[in-house]
């Protein structure tokens, strides 16, 4: 690729607000997460059997993994803005 071709580098603006959205999806997925282990407490054990056969359950497992193999990532992103900043 040429540097013609690449997209120019992000500003300290933009990565700050890049880090801004992304520490907000993350936190609401913490919370959700939360959310979902509470209300499968309620549920009697045939009706969480129930769900966690279901594909949905199956897709949002998924998405937990994705999630955890993201951290990494943005670990590091988190680690470039505190460079930006200095």
């Amino acid at each position: 690729m040429s540097d013609n071709d690449r997209p120019p580098d992000l500003d300290q603006e933009q990565a700050r607000l890049a880090y801004t959205i992304i520490q907000s999806l993350l936190e609401h997925t913490r919370v959700v997460s939360d959310l979902i282990a509470l209300m499968a407490q309620t549920l009697d054990q045939d009706t969480t059997k129930a769900l966690t056969q279901t594909p949905v359950w199956t897709a949002y497992l998924d998405s937990r993994r994705s999630l955890e193999r993201t951290h990494a990532d943005v670990e590091k992103f988190a680690e470039t803005m505190k460079t930006l900043s200095d």
